[in-house]
């Protein structure tokens, strides 16, 4: 069943797609019967005016031949057998028979079209109705499907695009703290074992009592035999977390390390490399994802795995295979890494940082890696310059390597998306030289054995006080490429004529230090040229992305040259976005696409409107991401000579000045710019505002706040902006955060984290919004922000303002309002009186006349119709009559009016008191379904996460709760596929009733797994 329920899901995608592909036949279909329909009626038109003239004709040639009788009349000729006609007679005649003749002739012809007509008629009905049938049929079909899809919804494409190949992380409790084990959602292979399967029934039989025999934790047997507390309870199938340890203790496990007799020798190590280890290691389960010790032993390239030290005579647990496509991904805790291999990954834990480093020192050596200090070998986070596929050969060895050139850094990887390098290449003062082939022939490279052609060019690497490294480039253009970024990350583009004309003169101006006064500055190749460019401005690594720098070129300049007014606002728009996107997509453009700009704006007269579009497309450029190398320095100093806040050429120059600063500061964008950010550049001059572009944030009492940002601001400096003008404390403080709606229009809200960028989340959702409604809301619906809290912790009840009551309280009656919190209808009634005084004061009722004495005026009958709408629990008053809406109109004006002369801030007081004796005020409520393995019956819950743990509450019914969970027993969480998984464990009493706390007693402890489907945004 669960693999059934697992198919549907993993298919739940392929249907969708199915489905639309199904539609548009359908529309197909459709289309094609209007067409059938538009034929049929041209061709009945066309036969009814043949019909029409037909007739008109017929009757034009009846009328000819009553003309005719009538004139045979007139004449009272009486012809006779003796008297021969007379020619004009004959004629006649003949013509009167030739009249007959054709009218006949034209009969029959209507006679055939009008069957002909009613045969066609036939045929398209029958036509028409087949066509109307097949698509009833795929509207059923497109229904059923679309109704089993929605059992398991799959993530809208906004997710997508918000959170790029969405991933849910799997955490783990390490020293009373969720440390995150895997950043994706884990299989059912992932750390598999092959005593996984009966590890519930070893946990059950598994027991310690006083009266076993045998060596005690503290005995001097086992200390003499190095068996440790941890070795003895690592009989249990759940090991105890390495916390509850000391490692002062003197029952710390051995850790034993054995050298190799014949290790192989390595440049970059000096000491001997250790390539065998045991000790203890904590393994996660496959089936039960929890934490169990098992006794590890590396040798040979494998890895075996025990329950105890004493158990390596016995078949082991599992093994790991080691070998090159293995490699390590480190955990967030300082304790937990992962080992990835070709079949399954595996999740280990350390008890401490030393045994960590130690382990994943001597699994380096394995895997040969030549850095010293695997820390010492992360990647850094900055934008390499340039990357690729190189063979690799030093010491008559060759090996085809990823690599990539950060900084002045040159770093080679197995694989591409490794993040641990194989090594490393200093380059400052290093010597780039091309090393000549041409000498050579094909069967020299034959002979070496290693399938190298002569037409491979060859580039040498020398670093200082290092052998030499030679790279194997395959096209011309890559190692033009290479070696123009080698030189000058070496520091030596100067002494070596490398790179295009324009690379070069940028060069010499930064070996003059940029001097004003240069004659570089004024060169050819550097300034504005009416003509197109025939080759690219910089050295780009295939000929694709050469024809893609001219194709940009052309985008740049429909931009420039064609005057931005109302018609054509939004052409503009859509050249900077797709010309921007395209550098984003291959980053080998944007120093080209900066040196376009450049050129384009350097020395270009007149000053008319060309000019100024450029420098406003170099505007939107310098928010995105910035050049690489020495290009980020001509842009800085080029900016710099024209920074001229008198001129608006000037103000842009200032402008763009500030943005690099802000781009170098924050880093740069993932999406290309937005329609309102692309727009405000267009309209007005950046210059005159800090922050060019403002968006309003809304609250729960349906106010409002607009807050001004820049291309750069992350949604943590927007939040400082935000809770400083509204009254409110940090963001962390609080508990508050900003979400985001869905572009869909679902009931989905996408919460921020601090490091996003503004302008990327709304570029991404109004790419959301265009691909969900193509042309349909384009320029007239834009992302709704809202802040509110996200999750309440009873500590930050102390320190709250005035406004974070406020708003709380309206967060809470929402929840109220949708049934997420348990009231009665009294209670009910009392806060929506609450609220109305909140809102609307007090409660304005005329004093009672003969007239009217109990029913209130139509005002106040709005207003309090109005009140029981926002306030009231929808599902008390969904079937209510009138007269009992009217009966309830009248309690709640009862109670609204003793509230009379009551503050607005006395009324959130009071109701804060009340909602917070619910246990689970403040919590974040989620609806879910568990699967049929999970140990909950119910078949749709609420799971309510709070700062004590985990509840599950009824879902028809949140004041019943099912089951608690508390932090303590989570032992994993996180995603299962595209579910929802939580491993939780359960103490039971030991011996008469009494519990055991201490930390070094075993406790009896059962394990479930319980998983709840959901959508992937809320897991």
């Amino acid at each position: 069943k669960k693999r059934t329920k697992t198919d549907t899901r993993e298919g739940s995608v392929d249907w969708q797609k199915r489905c639309v592909a199904l539609e548009m036949q359908l529309l197909r279909f459709r289309l094609q019967a209007g067409k059938i329909r538009e034929l049929l009626a041209e061709k009945m038109q066309e036969l009814e005016l043949r019909v029409t003239e037909s007739d008109q004709r017929a009757e034009r040639a009846k009328k000819q031949i009553h003309v005719m009788e009538e004139k045979l009349k007139h004449a009272n000729v009486q012809p006779s057998a003796n008297v021969q006609p007379s020619e004009s007679e004959n004629s006649v005649f003949r013509r009167y028979q030739d009249l007959t003749n054709q009218v006949q002739e034209k009969d029959a012809v209507i006679k055939r079209l009008e069957v002909q007509l009613e045969k066609q008629i036939l045929v398209r009905a029958q036509e028409a109705k087949i066509i109307e049938e097949k698509a009833a049929k795929i509207k059923d079909w497109v229904t059923f499907k679309l109704r089993e899809v929605s059992v398991y919804p799959a993530a809208g494409p906004f997710t997508h695009l918000i959170y790029k190949n969405i991933t849910v992380p799997v955490y783990t409790t390490l020293k009373g703290k969720a440390t995150q084990i895997s950043s994706v959602p884990l299989h059912d292979d992932d750390s598999g074992s092959e005593d996984d399967s009966g590890s519930l029934a070893s946990l059950r039989t598994s027991t310690l009592g006083p009266e076993r025999k045998g060596s005690t934790p503290g005995s001097p047997r086992a200390v003499k035999r190095g068996v440790s507390m941890s070795s003895i309870s690592s009989e249990s199938d759940y090991a105890i977390p390495p916390d509850a340890y000391s490692l002062e203790s003197d029952y710390s496990e051995p850790e034993h390390k054995v050298q190799r007799t014949s290790s192989y020798s390595c440049e970059s190590l000096r000491e001997p490399e250790m390539l065998e280890k045991s000790g203890y290691l904590l393994k996660m389960g496959s089936q039960v994802k929890a934490w169990k010790r098992r006794w590890f032993i590396l040798r040979n390239g494998e890895i075996f795995y025990y329950k105890s030290p004493s158990d390596v005579i016995r078949k082991p647990q599992g093994q790991m295979e080691l070998n090159s496509s293995c490699r390590i991904a480190r955990g967030e805790g300082a304790q937990t890494f992962q080992l990835i291999t070709e079949k399954k990954t595996f999740f280990l834990t350390a008890d401490s940082p030393n045994i960590l480093e130690e382990w994943i020192r001597v699994l380096q050596n394995i895997f040969k890696v030549q850095a010293s200090s695997p820390i010492a070998m992360e990647t850094t986070t900055a934008k390499p310059t340039v990357r690729g596929w190189l063979t690799k050969v030093k010491h008559g060895h060759s090996k085809l390597v990823w690599c990539s050139l950060v900084n002045k850094v040159f770093y080679y990887y197995r694989n591409q998306d490794d993040k641990l390098p194989l090594g490393q290449l200093r380059m400052c003062e290093a010597v780039v030289e091309e090393v000549d082939r041409s000498c050579d022939s094909d069967e020299d490279y034959e002979a070496g054995g290693r399938g190298f052609l002569s037409s491979h060019c060859t580039l040498v690497v020398h670093p200082r006080e290092q052998s030499p490294t030679y790279l194997l480039i395959g096209t011309k253009q890559e190692k033009d490429t290479w070696l123009y970024h080698l030189t000058v990350a070496a520091g030596s583009s100067a002494s070596f004529k490398v790179g295009t004309e324009y690379e070069q003169l940028v060069g010499n101006l930064l070996d003059v230090e940029g001097d004003p006064d240069s004659a570089l500055w004024r060169s050819e190749s550097l300034c504005f040229c009416k003509d197109g460019l025939r080759s690219p401005l910089t050295t780009l690594p295939s000929e694709a992305l050469q024809t893609e720098a001219l194709k940009l070129f052309k985008s740049c300049q429909l931009f420039i040259n064609v005057l931005v007014e109302s018609p054509s606002i939004d052409y503009h728009m859509s050249l900077a976005q797709n010309a921007l996107q395209v550098c984003l997509t291959h980053p080998e453009l944007q120093n080209e696409m900066y040196c376009q700009l450049i050129k384009q704006t350097n020395r270009r007269t007149p000053h008319n409107s060309s000019l100024t579009q450029c420098w406003q497309l170099l505007a939107v450029c310098v928010a995105l991401f910035l050049p690489q190398q020495h290009f980020l320095w001509y842009l800085r100093q080029y900016l710099q000579r024209h920074a001229d806040p008198r001129s608006e050429v000037g103000k842009y120059a200032v402008y763009c000045q500030r943005s690099v600063e802000r781009t170098l500061q924050n880093g740069e964008r993932e999406a290309k710019p937005s329609r309102m950010e692309v727009l405000s550049i267009l309209l007005r001059n950046p210059y005159h505002h800090s922050l060019p572009f403002s968006i309003p944030v809304h609250f729960m009492n349906i106010t409002y706040q607009v807050v001004g940002f820049d291309g750069s601001t992350t949604v943590d400096e927007f939040l400082s902006t935000l809770t400083q003008r509204v009254g409110m404390r940090k963001p962390h403080l609080s508990g508050f955060a900003l979400f985001t709606d869905d572009p869909s229009g679902r009931d989905l809200e996408h919460c921020l984290q601090p490091s996003v960028k503004i302008c990327d989340v709304i570029s991404k959702w109004e790419q959301a919004l265009k691909e969900l409604h193509p042309g349909k809301y384009e320029g007239t619906r834009i992302v709704r922000l809202m802040y509110k809290s996200r999750l309440c912790f009873r500590a930050q009840a102390k320190g709250e303002t005035e406004r974070e009551r406020l708003l709380l309280t309206y967060q809470v009656n929402d929840e109220v309002h949708q049934g997420h919190f348990p009231v009665n209808k009294e209670l009910a009634l009392e806060v929506a009186a609450l609220m109305a005084q909140v809102e609307h004061g007090d409660l304005d009722r005329p004093a009672p006349s003969s007239a009217s004495c109990s029913s209130p005026q139509p005002k106040t009958q709005q207003i309090l119709l109005q009140a029981l709408g926002r306030f009231y629990p929808k599902h008390y008053k969904q079937d209510c009559s009138m007269d009992q809406l009217r009966d309830l109109s009248e309690r709640l004006a009862t109670k609204w009016s003793v509230l009379r002369g009551c503050s607005a801030s006395e009324c959130v007081r009071i109701y804060l008191t009340v909602a917070r004796k619910w246990p689970l005020f403040g919590a974040k409520l989620f609806h879910a379904k568990p699967l049929p393995l999970s140990s909950v019956e119910q078949s749709q819950v609420w799971l309510a996460v709070n700062e004590d743990g985990l509840c599950v509450l009824d879902y028809t019914m949140v004041s019943h709760l099912l089951v608690t969970y508390s932090y303590q027993s989570v032992i994993t969480f996180g995603g299962c596929r595209d579910d929802l998984m939580v491993v939780v464990s359960q103490t039971k009493e030991q011996g008469g009733g009494k519990k055991i706390f201490s930390m070094y007693s075993l406790l009896y402890v059962q394990t479930q797994g319980i998983v709840f489907s959901m959508s992937k945004p809320k897991v």
